[in-house]
């Protein structure tokens, strides 16, 4: 996979053809059958696709494809994923999410989940990586009936350390909205705007560190988990905090690296009761 990449001295954004922008929708919806957790309605745009490598008896696992290889300034992404009553389903994707330099346009991602009663709907991408200068907004919303089970887990990396690559300045705007038997249960939002570098290196933010991940488990046994959660997030080079209210579980969590991150949050998912899909693994 390649990727076209503009710097922002080459092109204005008004002289980029739309052709290059990418602009895709997955919709997905599972339904309980005889036979476990199946897909009911599939429909793919753009770049984007959904595979399912493997059937489990208690989940069906599916794998999130963007072929365009990447994310750039002016693209848009839209995902909508729901499951039926009694429905499982544990979706992540393919490789960590790369967003790359931009000339100048924020890419867009917006996502829409919906759990009905019984259902269990784990959201569990791999990792985010932010190239400098990267430009992107991302909102997430979930609708989550009072009888189901809930799962979103997001780690963003700042640049690839391991290749030289940091992260001085550019875009990451980040909104979170759930919903619980139509009662707001949970609001989130982060903007990080221009001189990124010099706010992930304070101490009250990131205190130097790249990456960071949010883990938000909504169930009716979401509170018994904190502790297991808590004692999960210990591990060397972690700074991590949990708490537990009203069915709902949070965890931040920040590493030195992407690898640690990635080792973090799979601890934090076992903990919490949600095992994540095989390909999402170290």
């Amino acid at each position: 996979m390649s990727v076209n990449v503009f710097p922002s001295e080459v092109a204005s954004p008004a002289t980029l053809p739309a052709s290059i922008r990418a602009s895709g929708a997955l919709n997905l919806v599972v339904a309980h059958t005889d036979s476990g957790t199946a897909a009911e309605d599939i429909a793919e745009s753009g770049p984007l696709r959904v595979r399912f490598p493997r059937i489990r008896e208690d989940r069906l696992e599916a794998i999130l494809i963007n072929t365009a290889g990447g994310i750039v300034g002016g693209d848009k992404l839209e995902f909508q994923i729901e499951t039926r009553e009694d429905a499982s389903l544990s979706i992540t994707s393919q490789a960590a999410e790369k967003i790359y330099r931009s000339n100048g346009l924020t890419a867009r991602i917006s996502v829409s989940l919906k759990a009905e009663a019984g259902s269990e709907l784990f959201w569990l991408p791999q990792e985010t990586i932010l190239f400098d200068r990267a430009r992107v907004e991302r909102e997430i919303t979930a609708e989550v009936s009072k009888d189901a089970s809930l799962a979103i887990c997001e780690a963003v990396v700042f640049g690839r350390d391991a290749m030289g690559e940091k992260v001085s300045r550019g875009l990451l705007r980040d909104r979170w909205r759930i919903i619980r038997d139509s009662k707001l249960i949970f609001a989130d939002a982060l903007t990080l705007e221009d001189d990124v570098k010099s706010t992930l290196n304070r101490v009250a933010a990131m205190n130097g560190r790249i990456a960071m991940a949010t883990l938000v488990c909504v169930s009716n046994d979401a509170m018994s988990k904190l502790d297991v959660v808590r004692e999960a997030l210990q591990g060397e080079g972690i700074e991590a905090g949990a708490s537990a209210f009203d069915g709902i579980l949070v965890a931040r969590i920040l590493a030195e690296d992407s690898i640690a991150i990635r080792a973090a949050v799979l601890s934090a998912l076992e903990a919490a009761g949600t095992p994540p899909p095989r390909a999402y693994s170290l």
